[in-house]
């Protein structure tokens, strides 16, 4: 019996495979070209499904009447500045804001003016810090804000620039100024403190303020 050398079989081998069709060319670059359409397809489904999904985690954390976080968000990146601070040593201090003067206002004009007045301050919050700080309603008309970088007393003068810049743009509701000011408390963020200490914290400090001026 007489063995093939294995060059030789390839070679048979290759001899045995049926020519390709004359226009195999064009089919094949048919078959690409319909699967690169499909594939941007898929491409174009999966960025869109990305931003919907992004956009829907926006709304589920933005307070549902101001352009600011809610309280459920402004916990979650209270507890990431935290765990910051205690990674790395980063400095970051929460502050504490309360209205005053926000229920006078209610009942003498109603809650739409009530609402004009937490919007004109939202507002003001949110133009007169970092892109890297934090602005969340925390309750009805309480507000927090975490100054990334900041200590105590950086964070108490930025209160106080908060209170002129309110002062000089109060809310307006059909034609009518509603002035109102507001107390604060501070909390600097460390290792081994929790998002509900914190807030708790910056709220007694708040309070403290309040009583103090009364």
């Amino acid at each position: 019996m007489t063995i093939e050398p294995m060059a030789g079989r390839r070679r048979s081998a290759a001899r045995k495979l049926p020519d390709l069709p004359a226009d195999a060319g064009p089919q094949v670059q048919k078959m690409l070209d319909t699967l690169t359409g499909e594939i941007e397809m898929l491409r174009r489904d999966l960025k869109s499904a990305r931003d919907r999904l992004e956009l829907a985690e926006k709304a589920a954390d933005q307070d549902h009447l101001l352009p600011v976080l809610n309280r459920r968000a402004f916990v979650r990146e209270l507890a990431r500045h935290i765990g910051l601070a205690a990674r790395y040593g980063t400095a970051s201090c929460l502050l504490y804001l309360d209205l005053d003067g926000f229920k006078r206002i209610n009942d003498a004009y109603g809650h739409a003016a009530g609402d004009a007045v937490l919007a004109n301050f939202a507002q003001l919050l949110c133009g007169h810090v970092r892109d890297s700080d934090v602005v969340g309603r925390i309750g009805g008309d309480e507000f927090g804000v975490i100054l990334s970088h900041a200590s105590i007393v950086q964070a108490a003068k930025k209160a106080d620039r908060l209170m002129q810049a309110l002062t000089d743009s109060p809310a307006e509701w059909k034609g009518t100024r509603l002035p109102v000011g507001f107390s604060f408390g501070t909390f600097e963020l460390s290792a081994g403190d929790n998002a509900d200490s914190a807030l708790m914290r910056a709220d007694e400090a708040m309070y403290a303020q309040k009583r103090g001026r009364r």
